[in-house]
């Protein structure tokens, strides 16, 4: 069984930083591409951010220069840093990672967490 679980989220004033954290456990082999999302009431889940196992990263326009993706393969974790934020950057904040379990009998699987909420005040 794999899980990932977020936490750093909370209260925030318009311009302050938050830093968002994301641990992986279970039987786990391999984690390829791990990410953040986001989702606001009514709308699909975004992209917000992407790491691939070796460190290159992806940013969708709206958090290029003020947020920042980064990942510690030793503690299977994946973090976002996210500083000058916004009004519109409210929404549940969710971790996903492609993941190959140990036994590989599903090959890799894309899990997500349960979400962590972000509200920023104006």
């Amino acid at each position: 069984q794999v899980q990932l679980v977020e936490s750093g989220g909370g209260l925030v004033q318009a311009g302050g930083s938050l830093r968002l954290s994301c641990v992986a456990s279970g039987s786990i082999f391999r984690i390829d591409d791990m990410g953040w999302y986001r989702q606001t009431p009514g709308n699909q889940r975004e992209l917000v951010a992407t790491i691939t196992s070796t460190g290159s990263t992806n940013y969708v326009d709206f958090a290029k220069g003020r947020f920042s993706i980064s990942r510690d393969n030793g503690k299977k974790a994946v973090y976002l840093q996210m500083n000058t934020l916004k009004p519109e950057d409210t929404a549940v904040y969710y971790c996903n990672a492609r993941i190959l379990g140990r036994d590989m009998t599903f090959g890799v699987v894309n899990y997500w967490g349960q979400g962590t909420q972000v509200v920023v005040s104006s």
